[in-house]
């Protein structure tokens, strides 16, 4: 079998050399895969001084692509034995997931920030910038935009508002294929219930390769480290009208200062832990509060797909404690297996997004044939 795609024919047999960028605020993460072995990593970081002399996120892309074309260099990197780039995904159009090759119109979104100005906006600017010069593709995988949401779940209860997808694709997605495979099943015959619990909390049921609904992570579900999760919302009302804060302060009350550090005055789990080998019980009962939370939140998610659950996959930075996977686990048992992937990595989640088109297990998509202009 060829890749005849990819601009040349390439066996099966072939190793594929991916280049991967993850931009963020204040690095820019870079690596080297060869299949799918990451055999080169690093961070370029960039200061706030430095990032603060552009006006729009858009205006860093030579600056960055200076960086890693010298980082390139310094590693003796040979650029004609790549067979394509990706960069993590941006605020684009709500669009379904999958691995997308970076067109003419995804860097005019990208640019102009169609949905908001974020660092993760440079990823596919920086891989076209590259593949077009390599002579090589460029992609994006399983963007923030990814939007799989059925109808019935975009319905809040209020007309003026609508419930939309913000949630941790790119890992939901990773875990999902992996755990797929694991059990022998293709991705679109199986259901999954996957919480992400790591700086914010998605917990989103997995239907036959899609995200069919999920929590906001910024603003509903279980309260994580920094963020309050879903309130009881007449009293936020209350909060709001009582003139004691700002809109900033209550933002920041939301999405910075909620949690884990609302309660506790750390967002580290691991400080948390070390509270409750002490005997602090408020530390103990606000961690066992999260893990409850998370498990409620399964315990919806559950529904949506009438109770048919092949697995219950525990991942991101959280999953790691085992304070909380006992207390989820003792919680959601009863609804399918569980099983934990701890930990984040966005570098072979973008990898893995691309291998999947090259080896031709699923098709790369087009920006404008799935979204709506």
């Amino acid at each position: 079998m060829c890749f005849e795609n990819l601009g040349g024919n390439y066996d099966m047999q072939e190793i594929f050399r991916l280049l991967i960028i993850n931009p963020g605020s204040t690095s820019t993460k870079v690596a080297i895969f060869k299949g799918e072995e990451n055999i080169k990593e690093y961070k370029i970081q960039h200061s706030i001084e430095e990032i603060e002399k552009f006006d729009k996120v858009s205006d860093q892309y030579s600056y960055r692509l200076k960086l890693i074309y010298e980082w390139l260099r310094r590693e003796k990197i040979d650029t004609n034995m790549l067979l394509a780039v990706v960069g993590r995904g941006g605020l684009l159009r709500p669009m379904p997931g999958g691995t997308y090759l970076v067109t003419e119109k995804m860097i005019d979104d990208l640019k102009i920030g169609i949905r908001g100005e974020h660092a993760s906006n440079l990823g596919g600017m920086l891989a076209k910038g590259i593949g077009d010069k390599e002579g090589i593709k460029s992609y994006i995988a399983d963007p923030v935009a990814v939007d799989e949401f059925e109808d019935i779940a975009r319905i809040s209860g209020l007309a003026e508002i609508e419930r939309i997808s913000l949630v941790h694709a790119l890992n939901i997605k990773m875990v999902s294929y992996r755990r797929a495979d694991e059990i022998g099943k293709k991705i679109e015959d199986v259901n999954f219930v996957v919480a992400h619990m790591g700086g914010g909390i998605s917990v989103a049921p997995f239907k036959h390769g899609k995200i069919v609904d999920a929590n906001n992570a910024s603003e509903m579900g279980p309260f994580s480290s920094e963020r309050t999760g879903g309130l009881p919302v007449g009293d936020l009302v209350d909060m709001c009208y009582s003139k004691k804060y700002t809109l900033k302060e209550m933002k920041l009350k939301i999405k910075g200062k909620g949690g884990l550090v609302s309660y506790l005055n750390t967002n580290d789990g691991k400080k948390v832990e070390e509270m409750i080998k002490k005997g602090d019980k408020k530390a103990e009962l606000v961690y066992s509060a999260l893990a409850y939370q998370v498990g409620k939140e399964i315990g919806a998610m559950a529904t949506v797909l009438n109770g048919k659950v092949d697995s219950i996959i525990l991942t991101g930075g959280f999953a790691y404690s085992k304070f909380l996977v006992e207390i989820i686990t003792s919680m959601v048992k009863f609804i399918g297996e569980v099983v934990v992937y701890p930990g984040e990595d966005e570098m072979r989640a973008l990898n893995q997004g691309v291998l999947r088109v090259l080896k031709g297990i699923e098709k790369e998509k087009i920006y404008e044939d799935e979204v709506d202009f």
